[in-house]
């Protein structure tokens, strides 16, 4: 690889001792990202079970990247940073650990006799499709893995890069089930570039869904998180959900917005800068706790049902994910926190 001469020799003075445990290599700096660092790791399992009592579509994750440059300033996987000895503010904006033989072991993983091909979710903590991903090229290996021991799995995604794997996509849905879905919750550019700044475009990702449906693949869209109070307008969830049938998604799941642990003073440091006069409402909206009140999910339903039947998406044809289920992979069970969905 030829980044070979941007290691860092902080990674071997111990002064990184999370990621040591989960098999730190090396430590990489490109001028082509800037202000990242890549730590490279060997992962021992790839496949991570989902608890039985979660209720949700899927058994089994696989998790290529911890960390995420999409710099998502809601993102609830922030706080299993900390399990890594790093912060979940930028650290978990910029210190992106890639599991470079997660294809390999994924695929020894899948060859075993107890094996049972159940389904498989790809994109249920960081997103697959970074920016790195671009470099590491780990999902082919992993989308080839997968189709080839007959698992079916699915994909959900902010990055634009998916579009790189559509032709072997379209490959693997003529021999298991699969199901792609597209992130997109923000349809206002400006907002979106102060709250997901590493995330590719709202149009970007409407045409990312053409692209999908022009390859012959199903494409749902989650519009998660609505924002309280920025996101959550008549006029903002309208221009969305019009948009999303125009690009021709097959389904859209909208759900509020949750601030788990160290997510919430994340997000509430930006909102106190940004929007300071909102700081006492979403006070009185979650409370001590991660999720709004009962009363604001009816009125969030309310709004939005109506858009859904009026654009064509019938409720019997939209898949729902659970919005305060927690799902908690084995690979964190005892070390580290509670995984969710988004």
């Amino acid at each position: 690889m030829r980044w070979a001469g941007q290691t860092l020799d902080a990674a071997d003075d111990g002064a990184l001792p999370g990621l040591e445990r989960s098999g730190l290599v090396r430590s990489v700096q490109t001028p082509e990202f800037e202000g990242i660092t890549f730590h490279e790791v060997l992962c021992k399992s790839a496949l991570n079970e989902v608890p039985g009592e979660s209720q949700v579509p899927f058994s089994w994750t696989v998790n290529p990247m911890r960390g995420c440059s999409h710099a998502c300033r809601y993102c609830f996987a922030r706080p299993t940073h900390e399990y890594l000895d790093l912060d979940s503010g930028n650290d978990f904006d910029s210190q992106i650990v890639v599991k470079t033989n997660v294809a390999a072991v994924l695929r020894k993983e899948l060859a075993r006799r107890s094996w049972k091909r159940e389904p498989v979710a790809l994109g249920t903590n960081t997103d697959p499709y970074q920016r790195a991903e671009g470099r590491y090229r780990l999902m082919p290996g992993i989308i080839r893995a997968l189709t080839e021991s007959g698992t079916p799995f699915s994909i959900l995604t902010k990055g634009t890069l998916l579009r790189r794997d559509l032709p072997l996509l379209t490959l693997a849905a003529q021999k298991v089930d699969i199901h792609v879905s597209i992130s997109l919750a923000i349809h206002d550019a400006d907002l979106q570039k102060q709250l997901e700044p590493g995330t590719p475009s709202p149009r970007a990702r409407l045409d990312l869904i053409r692209a999908v449906r022009d390859a012959g693949l199903d494409c749902g869209v989650l519009v998660a998180p609505v924002i309280p109070f920025l996101t959550d307008g008549a006029k903002q969830l309208d221009g969305l959900i019009a948009a999303l049938a125009e690009a021709g998604a097959t389904t859209v799941t909208a759900l509020p917005m949750h601030l788990r642990s160290s997510t919430k003073d994340w997000y509430m440091s930006w909102l106190v800068k940004e929007h300071p006069a909102l700081v006492r409402r979403y006070r009185q909206l979650y409370g001590h706790g991660a999720y709004v009140t009962a009363d604001y999910k009816q009125w969030l339903k309310a709004r939005i049902d109506p858009l859904l039947d009026t654009y064509g998406f019938a409720a019997e044809q939209t898949r729902s994910l659970p919005a305060n289920e927690p799902v908690e992979p084995r690979e964190l069970a005892t070390s580290g926190p509670a995984l969710t969905l988004f």
